[in-house]
């Protein structure tokens, strides 16, 4: 364990390109089960009550992102779904490779075409290109799926990597209902959970920081729920 911790911390110090092991390599279960040892006893133990004293102190709202979200749905929500899209979103490209950039600048695409039908600005336009946008990231992923990595990632990998934990963590403002300064504290969770995640993605690969996010979204969950 203090071998892992000691390795984590030289990568955030200096993030590094790696070459993922992959879930099937003989030390991947071990170090997954370290690594979210790692993260929930900092997540839970450190930061949590932490915050839970700032909030009462400054008298900040409760998130309310989940309150939209029914019950039934809440858990495959929170276990699934989240952990799969924004792994995918903010972790998915971290290896450089052309066609994981070429989805990420598709799925930007997609949102800016999502946002002008939602503003009802060109909105018929708009609305064939996000379906178009569904063939063609497919179709360029699958043509650029034998080009390696993009030129010059590798040198601005430390400064990609740290600019996706802090819009990790940022992101999830919007879940409080209004913003003030005093709720920067409390996306240090998020930016812990883009810390571990990161390094995690790079040493076993994408699927193994996805299972350790819902792992981790699935303990918090269940102990919110059980009011602990």
């Amino acid at each position: 364990m203090t071998a892992l911790f000691h390795d984590f911390a030289a990568w955030l110090a200096r993030p590094r390109l790696l070459t993922p092991s992959g879930l099937r390599a003989p030390d991947a279960r071990q170090f997954m089960q370290r690594m979210l040892a790692l993260h929930l006893f900092v997540l839970l133990i450190v930061l949590l009550p932490l915050l839970g004293l700032w909030q009462k102190a400054m008298g900040l709202p409760a998130p309310e992102a989940f309150d939209q979200v029914s019950k039934a749905m809440l858990v495959p929500f929170v276990v699934l779904l989240a952990p799969v899209a924004e792994e995918l979103a903010f972790r998915g490209w971290l290896t450089g490779r052309v066609r994981a950039v070429w989805l990420v600048f598709c799925a930007i695409l997609a949102a800016v075409f999502l946002a002008m039908v939602n503003f009802h600005v060109y909105e018929v336009p708009a609305s064939f290109a996000v379906l178009g946008m569904g063939i063609v990231a497919p179709a360029g992923w699958f043509w650029l799926r034998r080009r390696g990595v993009v030129p010059g990632f590798e040198a601005a990998f430390p400064v990609l990597v740290w600019l996706s934990i802090i819009v990790f963590g940022l992101s999830h403002l919007s879940n409080y209902p209004r913003f003030s300064w005093a709720l920067l504290p409390m996306v240090l969770p998020q930016l812990w959970a883009g810390m571990t995640l990161s390094y995690t993605r790079m040493r076993i690969g994408i699927f193994g920081s996805m299972l350790i996010h819902a792992a981790a979204n699935g303990i918090s969950v269940s102990l919110a729920l059980l009011g602990v």
